[in-house]
């Protein structure tokens, strides 16, 4: 419970290759247990579980690890072998190298480039997902494309070394979005829109550490890639992270929330200070608590058969009513319709 639930507007860029493609995404949302209807609200989301078997699904169909959002198929086993070619490498930089020459041997295939100077390692991708078949905006599912390349050359990257790389910042060549806010949470770093390519940016001394993986662990992540992948992992490096942790943690075992006053003293610093860091990263301690809240309802609904009341009631509402009224505030629909649409 309590995992980053993913928005609408994912789930919207994930189908568009396969409905490009004419494919039916009314059996792959319902084998996904992703009721259609959610997509026709910008306020919706889903489980990361339920996004997992939505990629899962897509993947079998389409027979492409692009899902059809790229210029031409990315035949499965492809991410495989560009794996198992850079596994050897005597560090990071040399492995990104190779993965990048990898991928540039297959036409429409994603361009990327790693790029050093001033210190900043730059994993960049350029091609004509974005920049070339729709002009410089890009349409909406090749960017989706990218930003999912750069999260997953990120979480492989670090993999590859054993060690959380942060980033410094994230570049797109495109204007932000409506929902420009879920890209911090993906990246966990800093995001800029309207550049001059799309890029991970990292210290560049990261590219001298060695690769610590073997054989028989590559072979057991790509079992699970690149869903795990994709799914952000909580490494709490913010101050929002480490709230919204103590916050989940707290509601494993209780309907009622800490104060702001006691999560500030469990991370030592006085209370007005974690206002004024949590306002700095954009957020409020109101709203980690709304999303922390939102996050296990719809967790809930979908992934468990707990009566409705008793979920209310465990998530800390004092009645039916304010549980449905908030439910339809963050999602746009009734708990009793989204767990039928979820499980029906």
């Amino acid at each position: 419970m309590g995992r980053r639930t993913i928005t609408v507007h994912h789930v919207r860029a994930l189908l568009a290759g396969a409905r490009r493609a004419g494919i039916d995404t009314v059996p792959l949302l319902q084998e996904a247990q992703v009721p259609p209807l959610l997509l026709g609200d910008d306020r919706a989301r889903i489980t990361p579980a339920q996004f997992a078997r939505l990629f899962r699904a897509l993947y079998r169909t389409t027979q492409d690890e692009f899902l059809g959002l790229g210029a031409l198929p990315s035949r499965p086993g492809t991410f495989a072998m560009m794996c198992y070619a850079s596994l050897g490498c005597r560090d990071l930089g040399a492995a990104v190298e190779r993965a990048a020459a990898f991928y540039g041997l297959f036409p429409g295939g994603p361009e990327l480039a790693l790029e050093v100077g001033d210190g900043e390692a730059r994993f960049a991708v350029r091609s004509d997902f974005v920049e070339g078949r729709a002009g410089n905006s890009g349409r909406v599912e090749e960017r989706f494309l990218c930003e999912c390349v750069l999260a997953i050359w990120h979480r492989l990257s670090s993999w590859l070394i054993g060690r959380r790389i942060p980033l410094l910042y994230a570049a797109f060549a495109y204007p932000a979005p409506p929902y420009a806010q879920e890209y911090e949470l993906l990246f966990d770093c800093p995001v800029r829109f309207g550049a001059d390519r799309t890029a991970a940016a990292f210290a560049a001394q990261w590219l001298t550490a060695p690769l610590v993986r073997e054989e028989p662990a590559l072979d057991a992540m790509l079992r699970r890639a690149p869903f795990d992948l994709l799914s952000r992992p909580e490494y709490g490096t913010t101050v929002a992270e480490q709230v919204r942790r103590t916050l989940t943690r707290r509601l494993r075992t209780s309907p009622r929330l800490p104060e702001l006053g006691e999560v500030a003293a469990r991370l030592a610093v006085s209370p007005a200070t974690l206002r004024r860091r949590l306002r700095q990263e954009g957020t409020s301690f109101q709203q980690l608590k709304d999303h922390v809240r939102r996050d296990a309802a719809i967790a809930g609904l979908a992934e468990s058969g707990e009566p409705i009341a008793e979920l209310a009631a465990r998530l800390g509402f004092s009645e039916d009513t304010a549980f449905h009224r908030a439910f339809r505030r963050w999602t746009g629909t009734t708990p009793g319709a989204y767990r039928i649409a979820s499980t029906g």
